[in-house]
């Protein structure tokens, strides 16, 4: 008998995380064995049970999910990553493939689609939504993104990005440094170097800039 390939759903919004169970384990040769509410569950999660797959969402809380493949990539390297988001931009399916992502699916992807996404993940090819641009794709495949300048967002370290999407989720100083174990001290460390690499100048545009990129919703 044939084992069913083993999946982590890691998706902040109920409803929709809800539905992908239920769309998944329709399918004989799928089993969904755990969820994940944020970027940080997602990775223990994937420490704790060892799927063959996490489906990710790129925008959630804590820690977004750039972060989140990232660190499933150094510590369980065997596990597939599919992310699935709303962003068709080419530096977000960029920025996720180098981040570690076998594979980049769009949330308005037909059924049909995201299951031939999954399973060609899990076969080891490479998938791209078929609403991501050739353009995106060729420029991956021939490194032009690594050969050009570093965009501001580049510049960012992942500690300072959670800060960033902490602050805009309306946290205060000290709350953040509870929620990431370090001190209010090196929170205002890490703000103060955001602000200055974005040229941004207070909360207000730290939010903003945090919700162009997709980084928060509102």
């Amino acid at each position: 008998m044939k084992l069913k390939s083993r999946i982590v759903i890691a998706e902040d919004h109920t409803i929709l995380r809800e539905g992908l169970r239920v769309l998944l384990s329709s399918h004989q040769d799928l089993e969904v064995v755990g969820e994940a509410v944020d970027g940080r569950e997602a990775i223990h999660r994937v420490e704790e049970l060892a799927p063959d797959l996490v489906l990710l969402d790129l925008s959630m809380p804590r820690m977004d999910g750039m972060d989140a493949i990232r660190e499933i990539r150094k510590g369980s390297p065997e596990t597939k990553i599919l992310a699935l988001t709303v962003h068709k931009a080419e530096e977000y399916v960029l920025t996720a493939l180098q981040a570690g992502a076998d594979g980049y699916a769009l949330k308005d992807s037909t059924h049909a689609e995201l299951v031939t996404a999954i399973r060609s993940v899990l076969a080891g090819k490479r998938y791209l939504s078929p609403g991501v641009s050739e353009q995106v794709i060729e420029g991956y495949l021939a490194g032009k993104k690594a050969d050009g300048p570093k965009s501001l967002w580049a510049s960012v370290t992942p500690r300072e990005r959670e800060v960033l999407k902490l602050i805009a989720e309306g946290n205060k100083n000290k709350e953040i440094a509870e929620i990431l174990c370090i001190s209010v001290k090196t929170v205002e460390k890490h703000r103060s170097n955001v602000m200055e690499k974005l040229d941004l100048h207070n909360v207000s545009d730290l939010t903003a800039y945090a919700i162009e990129r997709g980084i928060v919703t509102r």
